[in-house]
Order: structure tokens, then sequence, then C-alpha cells
């Protein structure tokens, strides 16, 4: 999002942004950001007048829930602000403190403009606000003297000033990329995972060049326990992965925007099928497995007579998890074992 700060009738924040917008064009291409420009002007938010407190996400007013659907899609944030006695405009502050969440874990970038100070007193001022919303601030930043740089109601822009402008962002697209697991984790999809700091969430198309990460690391090992290379996690393509996600439901275990570990589950019948439990290697022993299958057990449970799922014949540490938590073998063919387990329902408790 570019936020162009000021209200004020003929301001130069306008023509400051057209000019960033125009200047970073090239870059934005090259990196792939969209810009998504919005006017405090003419968004007109009053002074803020929700009854409830940001924090709770409780929102009455329409204005309220429009600026939060702007904010929320964002993933980072350039203000072109100017500098009103020492200080960033009452707007600015204005539309920061309406919401909460909806600016946790973003980088924010600031294009000042002023007379003595180039706005810059406006941009400290307003970094001791935002970092209180978990907005992170960047370093680089971009001042424009308006009567150096501006002309006719103008920027003049130079080679120094647009070379500052490439630098914000890109700084302002690193930052964004390394705190989206933040971000991804404070989402209401996100679940608290097993081990600190992780959290799980389903997982999409999107998702399939992790799952095929995940998948090759972990069944590396089932490969040389069943002394075989013939397995499909193994050899499934880009598009393999994003069909059999579209009839499974899968869910991920993720920490600091890593894949740690997943799992699949699909109702046939009154039958729930669970596969492509994985973790990765770096993190077995901890019980992290088991969590994801009693998670995935849970999970198919209400709606099943019986659960069942397969392994290698020479997976022992797999065959040894299953029987522990009541899984029994039912088949075995051409080295796979197929183990099931029977859901009482009557108890409402699983028994194998």
């Amino acid at each position: 999002m570019v936020l162009t700060c000021s209200t004020r009738p003929g301001a130069t924040g306008p023509a400051v942004a057209d000019w960033l917008l125009t200047a970073l064009g090239p870059a934005a291409a090259e990196l792939g950001v969209e810009f998504a420009p919005v006017s405090l002007g003419e968004l007109d938010l009053p002074f803020l007048d929700e009854e409830e407190h940001p924090s709770s996400g409780v929102y009455r007013q329409p204005h309220t829930l429009a600026w939060s659907r702007l904010v929320d899609a964002a993933d980072a944030f350039i203000v072109v602000t100017p500098e009103y006695n020492y200080g960033m405009p009452a707007t600015l502050k204005n539309a920061l403190d309406y919401l909460s969440a909806e600016w946790a874990w973003k980088p924010m970038g600031f294009v000042s403009y002023g007379n003595t100070s180039a706005g810059t007193r406006s941009v400290q001022h307003a970094k001791q606000v935002i970092t209180t919303l978990r907005l992170v601030p960047l370093g680089e930043t971009i001042a424009i003297r308006l009567g150096e740089m501006v002309e006719d109601g103008r920027v003049l822009g130079t080679p120094r000033l647009e070379a500052s402008a490439t630098r914000l962002l890109d700084e302002l697209v690193r930052l964004a990329h390394a705190l989206a697991p933040m971000r991804e984790a404070a989402r209401p999809a996100a679940q608290a995972g097993p081990i600190r700091g992780s959290h799980t969430r389903p997982i999409g198309p999107d998702d399939a060049g992790q799952v095929m990460v995940l998948q090759r690391c972990c069944w590396v090992d089932e490969a040389r326990a069943n002394a075989t290379l013939e397995l499909e996690p193994l050899h499934e393509s880009l598009a393999d992965v994003e069909r059999w996600l579209a009839e499974w439901t899968t869910t991920g275990l993720w920490l600091d925007g890593r894949l740690i570990g997943m799992f699949r589950t699909r109702l046939d019948g009154r039958t729930g099928h669970i596969g492509r439990l994985a973790v990765v290697p770096d993190l077995r022993g901890r019980g992290i497995g088991r969590r994801l299958l009693r998670r995935a057990i849970a999970e198919l449970e209400p709606d099943c007579d019986r659960l069942e799922l397969s392994t290698g014949s020479g997976s022992e540490g797999n065959l040894a998890l299953y029987a522990s938590e009541g899984f029994e073998r039912e088949a075995e063919e051409d080295g796979v074992v197929r183990l099931g387990r029977i859901v009482r329902s009557d108890a409402g408790s699983l028994a194998s």
C-alpha cells in the first residue's frame, strides 16, 4: 500500500505519490510488487469512533470495516507524509489507531516532504507509534525538500532520489518476505503446533513446492528402510502434488516459514484414510509425528467407523508408532502394509 496522508486541499502529497509510483514502476515489475495507492483524503476516516478497543477486532462502523480490509490485504506499506509542527499529520495517527492486528508484522517505509527538515521529524514521530502496532520501520527513507525538489507542483526526479526510492523498495520487499512467517502464525486459521513457535494450518496449492521438498527429504529414509526407490512421494511432480492436494484435506506444520511436518486425510464412505504423515529428519524423536497422527485421528473420528493407513514393511519405526496408537496389520502386498483401527462410535472413542 502506498498511503498518501495529507488531506489539505492543494497538498503536495499526491504529486509525491505519483512520482514515487512512476519511479518505482520498473523495480516493482522486477520484484513482483503490486502497488495499491490509498489516499486518506479520499478514504475520509472520521476521528476514531469505534466503541470497542481496536485490539478486539470488533468493528461496527462501515468505514472501519473497509479500512480493515484494505490494510489486512497489504503485505507492506510506503507512507507519503508531510511534517506538521515537528510531527506526523493527525490523519496518519488516526488511521493507525483505528486498527491493531491488521498492521502486525508488516514493514513500513516512509517518503517525507517538507521545508527545513524535509519532513524527517514527522517520520521519527511516526516510528515511535508504529512499533507499538508491531509494524517494522525501514532504515531506508526518502526525504524531499520542497524548495529544492518540487517545482510547479511536480517532483523533480533526480538519479540520486530515484536510487533512494529503489533501495527503499528493495528493503521493503526483503523485510516483507522475512516477516511473512510471523504474519502467517498470527492468522485466524493458524493453530499452535506441538513445539514452541510452530503452528499448523491447511495446506493449499500455493504450498505444493514446499510439500515436494518435505516429501523428498523424508521418503529417502523410507527408501533405505525398504530397499526401494519406487516410492510415489519421491517421484511426484509439482502438478502431481497440486492434484492430490485438491483431493485430500492436508494440514501442514510450520516453523519460521519452513514446512516441517504434515499429514493428509480423506473420507471414503465410513472409512477415514490417513496418509503422507511426515516430519523433517532433523526434528524427529521429539514426539511430533505422534501428535500429528493423533490430530489426524481426531479430525476423522466423528465421521467414520474405521481408520486406515499404510507404510512400508521395512519401516519399523512407523509400524511401532502405528501399533502403539491402536492400529493393527490387516494386509501386506508388494512390501506395503495396510493397517486399520476400529472406531467404537457408541463410546465415542477408538479401540483396536
